[in-house]
């Protein structure tokens, strides 16, 4: 869950949530992730904040974003 008084901004608990579904298996590569609007509306966060996180993942080289289809997972390099 996001902790709005813990010590890390939101959008950067959600990178760490969704870094660790995505390294752990849970959303594997080639797939897409939940929207913007429904991981705002289950974590009970702006879409602006999901739209943070995306990015912190996006410059890891983690996720790609397709125009008009989301949010990709990328295959990790070895």
């Amino acid at each position: 869950m996001i902790d709005p008084l813990a010590g890390r901004p939101a959008y950067q608990q959600l990178a760490d949530l969704l870094r660790d579904k995505i390294t752990s298996g849970e959303y594997p590569p080639r797939t897409p992730l939940p929207s913007a609007k429904t991981l705002s509306q289950q974590y009970g966060i702006a879409v602006g904040t999901v739209m943070r996180a995306f990015d912190v993942l996006r410059a890891e080289g983690l996720v790609r974003t397709v125009a008009g289809r989301g949010v990709w997972v990328l295959p990790q390099q070895d």
